[in-house]
């Protein structure tokens, strides 16, 4: 492959770049129902993986009305598994967007908590609590999808809210990953009095907070004005996949590098037009490696997801080493 690609179309309208979605601001319903991401507001009840599968059957339902000779969505991920009886936040990408599902174990998440105490908590209860607001260790209870071994996570932050007889209300900031029920079961041990988590609610995925959650009502209330010919509400309630990726270091391309990505290339250094400083850091995440990046053209559009591994100012050799192509 030429690490050398000819960038003198970059400002080459988008209609015309074969495997490029149009900017985020102007697709169709349909390339937003098949490119998008719903900040969820998860009810209490049902897991994860069935209010994701109404959203598919919901979401394939609209485009099979407003689009039928085109695909449905293929599927939906969701942003890390929420417990039946949790609620919160749970961002859901959409279509082609589920190939960026990993972005989600790149940010942070947050909780609010009830912690149940089994009895009166000690005098020095907020000082045991601030203890753990550090890198902790951690075994997956047996009930996960994962295997149980031991691990650490980091608390970022970790706030007692308020105190009430034998409850106390936490905020909890932490690493994806982190099991908020294991958290609060270790709390109670080192009050010395034990301890389980009550109610749980997820209130920030990065990028996403709970300040504009929309509820599965809201979704198929706007899906079914959408096909009467009003997107207003579907527009706000469903966005650009782009969306989810706003945490994460950014690499602007070219329109033909991009195309070139489209076809299995990297990302060669002459087809790098910005990169952001955090970009090139390693250590974000703590293990070492490059950070997660995500690529993008000049007006918006998501091209891939990727490590730099090159320098981008030199005139030739790979910058990005893709792990998603998102074309």
């Amino acid at each position: 492959m030429n690490d050398s690609p000819d960038d003198s179309d970059a400002d080459a309208p988008a209609d015309s770049e074969g495997p490029l979605r149009a900017p985020p601001g102007e697709r169709s319903v349909p390339e937003l129902l098949r490119f998008g991401v719903v900040n969820l507001d998860k009810p209490a009840g049902p897991s994860s993986h069935q209010v994701s599968a109404w959203i598919r059957d919901a979401v394939d339902e609209t485009l099979a009305a407003l689009d039928p000779e085109g695909p449905p969505t293929g599927g939906v991920a969701h942003s890390g598994t929420l417990d039946p009886k949790v609620t919160g936040c749970l961002p859901t990408l959409t279509g082609d967007a589920t190939r960026m599902a990993q972005v989600f174990l790149e940010g942070t998440k947050e909780y609010v908590a009830v912690l149940e105490l089994h009895g009166s908590p000690p005098a020095d209860f907020e000082d045991v609590v601030a203890e753990f607001e550090s890198e902790i260790y951690q075994k997956p209870p047996r009930k996960s999808a994962v295997s149980r071994r031991l691990r650490t996570r980091t608390i970022h932050d970790l706030d007692v809210l308020e105190v009430d007889d034998r409850q106390a209300l936490l905020r909890i900031r932490c690493e994806s990953g982190t099991y908020v029920r294991k958290l609060c079961h270790d709390i109670g041990l080192a009050t010395g009095v034990g301890a389980h988590m009550g109610h749980l609610r997820r209130t920030a995925t990065d990028p996403f907070d709970d300040r504009d959650l929309h509820t599965l009502q809201d979704l198929v209330d706007a899906l079914a004005w959408a096909e009467d010919g009003d997107d207003a509400h579907l527009r706000e309630v469903v966005r650009p996949a782009e969306d989810a990726l706003t945490h994460l270091p950014a690499v602007t391309v070219a329109r033909s590098a991009a195309r070139n990505v489209a076809t299995g290339a990297p990302v060669y250094a002459p087809g790098v037009i910005d990169v952001d400083d955090d970009a090139t850091q390693p250590d974000r995440d703590g293990d070492g490696d490059p950070p997660l990046v995500a690529c993008f053209t000049p007006d918006g559009t998501a091209v891939c997801l990727g490590r730099v591994v090159g320098d981008p100012d030199a005139d030739s050799g790979t910058v990005v080493d893709l792990e998603r192509v998102l074309l």
